[in-house]
């Protein structure tokens, strides 16, 4: 068998079913009168590797039901992307708070080049050759929003959302 860098999540999963990935953790904790109250939050991103994706945020106080909570709400927001062959259909510049995010197709082979949870967003959606840029903040919570908000647009643009 071919050693790919996907190789064991193929290998699981059917076509068509949806993959989960834990995109960023976090530990949060308030200051309350017998002391600090921990809690956890967690973001999600659920997609099927042909065009479909979604992404959830989910607050608990332990972190497996965080990561439980995200996983639904982020299969509720799930949505149908617009690819060309294994690219996105034209180049897209968004400004989403301090995030601002720069998405350009690429030709065939050129490979998924992007970085943090963008890499992740668009490797569950299936878009296969792509090139990416974050310009903004580094803060992984702000860029997911941002990509996703990038794929719904292009969506809307193409008339499939």
């Amino acid at each position: 068998m071919e050693r790919t860098r996907f190789r064991s999540q193929s290998e699981i999963t059917q076509p068509g079913e949806f993959v989960d990935k834990v995109l960023v953790v976090n530990r949060v904790a308030k200051k309350i009168k017998g002391g600090d109250k921990i809690g956890f939050t967690a973001l999600v991103a659920v997609g099927n590797r042909n065009g479909k994706i979604g992404l959830g945020y989910g607050k608990a106080g332990d972190l497996r039901s965080a990561i439980v909570k995200a996983n639904s709400k982020a299969k509720k927001n799930v949505f149908q992307i617009v690819m060309r062959e294994s690219t996105l259909p034209r180049r897209i510049t968004l400004k989403q708070g301090a995030a601002r995010l720069l998405l350009m197709p690429a030709p065939r082979g050129a490979g998924l080049i992007a970085g943090g949870v963008v890499r992740n967003i668009l490797g569950l959606a299936g878009v296969v050759d792509v090139s990416a840029k974050i310009l903004g903040t580094n803060n992984p919570m702000a860029n997911a929003q941002a990509t996703i908000e990038a794929l719904k647009i292009l969506s809307k643009n193409h008339g499939t959302a």
